[in-house]
This record gives structure tokens, C-alpha cells and sequence, in this order.
């Protein structure tokens, strides 16, 4: 009997999506962007102390095996030759910190989440340092003194964690957002393994020059970061071994905004917002951030970003179904929010975190408002989702007082765009169109894009008559705009509410 005939395709190229709660190994067609298979692994998050959030560095290494290893076998099944995979493309969660053991491999604490708020008290005690009439530190990165950001996170270990401070005294030490880690491991590890991050990751640690587009001698200083720690800064298209992009960078070149003013939300496990600014930097006078966009090769023009990053959005959704158990699965919160259409006057402010943009207020707690005898959980749920929007909406309102030029629509991407209610409180809530691509992986899709155009790869073209139509489904807004103010600003009272809670922070023990 003949050998089963593969299938013939044109040159395909893998992204490696690596996010909060899972990770994805996706395959797509460099010709017409069609997405040929994908496997997805979901990631613990570990909560050691209220308001910590851990990950394991090497549970995440190995669900980057494990993706690769089945949509492989996937593609095996489909008569897919695996040898037309051309190159690979790594999107990832920014700020989560990881400090590893370069002679052994091994990771010297667990990652510290982007989420993770122990480092507040470092926060404070780093803000008297700076100088009221010469904030350098957001003139230099673009970023507000935060616990969101990886330099604190890093400061916090170099304090806390014995391991960490020994073998940055011995020479041993690197330090990575999980790109570095990654690509580190994947591109041989201690045996030579590459030790790099690209201008998206880089602009997300608050100690990256965003104008020089290098690592800064002063905020190293400032922080107390030993400069031979850190990963050597490449542009997020071109070949290292492998290659690079911050995840909500690269959900920006999915969804295809080259052109200045054109934005993207993304819904993860937080909502990010990102408006592409040109060449230039935009500093926001509304609570947003100042980011690198991308730079699409060595020798190619640096963009900018206007940045709003909600912390929680899918999280929520988790947190339902985690801890107060009134759902098994994500999917069925649409069914809940349907069964009642209304959340009857009950606000969800989701400030598990502390809140972000536009406020930046680690006071913040989550709080439920406005509950009656009446309420059920299908209203809560309803909320839940309301917040979501909501948020947005806060974050697209400072975009708009930013940029002067108000959003005729919002293109979206992100897992949780496949539940239409949310899509259509979204518009609502905006009183805009609402236009999502029917293929909703394009964060992924953007690490692919960028890796099969990176120079000596070359399958991928950047022209925008060679860009394939993307098919889109649209959600207009189906309710007055007068109905829609007032929703919002009960919204608003809600967040009032939730801040202010936390007014002294619980002591921050050493760790072994």
C-alpha cells in the first residue's frame, strides 16, 4: 500500500502564546493567515498570601512543550508536514517576573504575576525618592510608579529572597519576563541558551529608556538592579534562535493596526487597550501609559502606544467559577447573564488587584453594590460582565481625551469575545460599533506575523495590499445613548466606593 500522501502547503509558521491562565501552541498558513491547529494547556496560579500571585516557571516551560508537542501531532493527523514550519513566534504575558540559575537551569523563586500586589510597601518607600518637579521615572519608560511593573517585583526578591541575592553575588543570576525565560530555555538553556527580550517586553519593566531604546544606567541605579542580570534587547522581528513580542503588542499587529489612531482591545485574563500613537511618544495626562508598540526588524522605525491595562476582566469569570463556585465552566456565565438580561441595578467593581488605569489606586478592593432580596446569581454574573465594559470604557474615554480624535469603533480580540452579550454590552456601553475578526487569536496571529516577516525568514509580507481580508462581525449599539450615560455613571460611583480599603499593608516577611 502507498504511504499516505502530506499534504501540501505553503510555508506555515508556529506562535507560542503564553498567557496568564493558559498557554497555546497555534500553527497558521503564511499565505492566507487561516489558523491550521492549535493546543492549549490551562496554568495554576498559586496564592501563597493575600494579594500574591505565583506562578512555577518550569510548569510553564513544559506546557510550551507539551502545546508544541500536540498541535504537532494534530497537524500529523491532517497530513501536515511539521517541517514546513518555518519559524516560531513567542507572545507572552508582560511584567511577570522570573530570576533563574544560569549554571543549573533551575528558576531560584517561583514567577512573580504581573497582578501580584506585595510589592505596595516597596511602591511607597521608592516614591519618596523621586523628586515632586522631576518624576525621571515616567519621563524615561512612560509608566507610573507601580506594583504592576517587573522592576519592583525584582527589587522585592533582591530583598526578600536569600537564593535570588546569592546568586546575583556569584555571577549567577539572570533575570527575564517570561519571553526571556522562555526563549532562554528554548534556545538550549544552559547550554548556551539566549538570553534576550525584544523592545515590547523590555518598555514593560520600568527600567528600559523607551526614547533610547536601551536599558537605563539611572533607573538601574535608582532601583538597585545589577545591569549583568538583564536580557539583551532585540527588535520584535528577527531571528535569535527564536523570536519575540509582547503579548498585547502583538495582538496589535493581529489585529493589524499600522496606522496611527487605529486601537484594539484585548480580553484576557485583564482587558488591555492599546492606541497606536505613530513615532511618537504620547505622555498621557488621563492615567494611561506610554509604551513601545513594535519595531518590525533591526533596521525599522520604532512605533508607540497609548496603553490602558485593566487588571481584571476574564479573572473575574475565573473568580466566579473558582471561588464562589456558581459556575463549573467559563462558557456558562452567558447562559446566567441571558437568563435575566439586566444585572437589576447590581455593580461588580472587580478590583481584586487594586484598580489600574485610569486611576492607579492600590487602595482598591473588589466590591459587589447595590443588592437586594431580589438579587440572584444570574444578575451577579450579568455585573460581572458589565465591569468588563465598563472598564473599558473608562480607559476609552481618557484615550479619547488623550488623543483628541474619539474612536469611530473598537476592533477586539481575545478569548472572551466569543460571548456575544459581553460584545453587545460592549457596544452599548461605548455607544460605538463593536467589529471583531472571526478568527479571534490574533494576538497569536501577531507573534506568527512577526516571525515570518523577521529578515532571513521572510513568509510572511508587512504590505498591506498582501495583508488577507479578514472576515468581521460587528455589534452596534442597541440602546440610547441617554440610558447608557446613566448606567455608566452609577458605574462610576461604584469605583468611588471601592477605594480606600486598604489603608495599611500586612508586614512583608522575608522569604528562605
Amino acid at each position: 500500500m502507498a504511504a499516505s500522501k502530506k499534504a501540501v502547503l505553503g510555508p506555515l509558521v508556529g506562535a507560542v502564546d503564553q498567557g496568564t491562565s493558559s498557554t497555546r501552541f497555534l500553527v497558521f498558513n503564511s499565505k492566507t493567515a487561516e489558523l491550521l491547529s492549535h493546543h492549549q494547556v490551562e496554568i495554576k496560579q498559586e496564592f501563597p498570601r493575600e494579594g500574591w500571585v505565583e506562578q512555577d516557571p518550569k510548569e510553564i516551560l513544559h506546557s510550551v512543550y507539551e502545546c508544541i508537542e500536540k498541535t504537532c501531532e494534530k497537524l500529523g493527523q491532517l497530513n501536515i508536514d511539521i517541517s514546513n514550519i518555518k519559524a516560531i513566534g513567542v507572545s507572552n504575558q508582560r511584567e511577570t517576573t522570573v530570576v533563574w540559575d544560569k549554571i543549573t537551569g533551575e528558576p531560584l523563586y517561583n514567577a512573580v504575576v504581573w497582578l501580584d500586589l506585595r510589592t505596595q510597601s516597596t511602591v511607597e518607600s521608592l516614591s519618596k525618592r523621586i523628586p515632586g518637579n522631576n518624576n525621571f521615572v515616567k519621563s524615561k519608560t512612560g509608566l507610573p510608579l507601580s506594583t504592576y511593573f517587573s522592576a519592583v517585583k525584582l527589587r522585592w526578591l533582591l530583598d526578600n529572597v536569600r537564593k535570588v541575592q546569592k546568586a546575583v553575588e556569584e555571577k549567577r543570576a539572570l533575570f527575564g519576563t517570561i519571553d526571556s525565560w522562555l526563549i532562554w530555555s528554548l534556545t538550549g538553556g544552559v547550554n548556551g541558551g539566549v538570553h534576550c527580550t525584544d523592545v515590547t517586553n523590555a518598555s514593560r519593566t520600568m527600567l528600559f529608556n523607551i526614547h533610547s531604546l536601551e536599558w537605563d544606567k539611572q533607573l538601574c541605579e535608582f532601583f538597585g538592579i545589577p545591569m549583568e542580570i538583564l536580557p539583551n534587547v532585540r527588535s520584535s522581528s528577527e531571528i535569535y534562535g527564536l523570536m519575540c513580542l509582547g503579548d498585547q503588542s502583538a495582538a496589535l499587529v493581529g489585529q493589524m493596526c499600522f496606522q496611527i489612531g487605529q486601537a484594539k482591545n484585548t480580553y484576557g485574563t485583564g482587558c488591555f487597550l492599546l492606541c497606536n500613537t505613530g513615532h511618537k511618544c504620547v505622555f498621557s495626562d488621563h492615567g494611561l501609559l506610554t509604551t513601545v508598540a513594535y519595531k518590525l526588524g533591526r533596521d525599522k522605525p520604532v512605533y508607540y502606544a497609548l496603553e490602558g491595562s485593566v487588571a481584571i476582566a476574564g479573572a473575574v469569570i475565573r473568580w466566579l467559577r473558582d471561588n464562589l463556585g456558581i459556575i463549573k465552566t467559563s462558557e456558562e456565565i452567558e447562559k446566567l447573564a441571558k437568563e435575566v438580561g439586566t444585572s437589576y441595578g447590581c455593580y461588580f467593581v472587580p478590583a481584586f488587584s487594586g484598580l489600574y488605569a485610569p486611576y492607579w489606586e492600590p487602595s482598591a478592593r473588589g466590591i459587589i453594590c447595590g443588592l437586594t432580596q431580589f438579587t440572584n446569581k444570574c444578575h451577579i454574573a450579568f455585573a460581572a460582565l458589565e465591569a468588563v465594559c465598563f472598564q473599558t470604557r473608562e480607559i476609552l474615554d481618557a484615550m479619547n481625551r488623550d488623543c483628541g480624535i474619539p474612536l469611530s469603533h473598537l476592533q477586539v480580540d481575545g478569548g472572551m469575545t466569543s460571548n456575544k452579550i459581553l460584545m453587545q454590552l460592549q457596544a452599548d456601553i461605548l455607544y460605538i460599533p463593536v467589529v471583531k475578526p472571526s478568527m479571534p487569536e490574533t494576538t497569536a496571529l501577531g507573534a506568527a506575523m512577526a516571525a515570518g516577516a523577521a529578515e532571513g525568514v521572510g513568509v510572511w509580507s508587512l504590505e498591506p495590499e498582501d495583508l488577507s481580508a479578514v472576515t468581521m462581525e460587528r455589534f452596534e449599539p442597541q440602546i440610547n445613548a441617554e440610558e447608557s450615560e446613566i448606567r455608566y455613571s452609577t458605574w462610576k460611583k461604584a469605583v468611588m466606593k471601592s477605594m480606600g480599603w486598604v489603608t495599611t499593608q500586612s508586614p512583608e516577611s522575608g522569604i528562605p
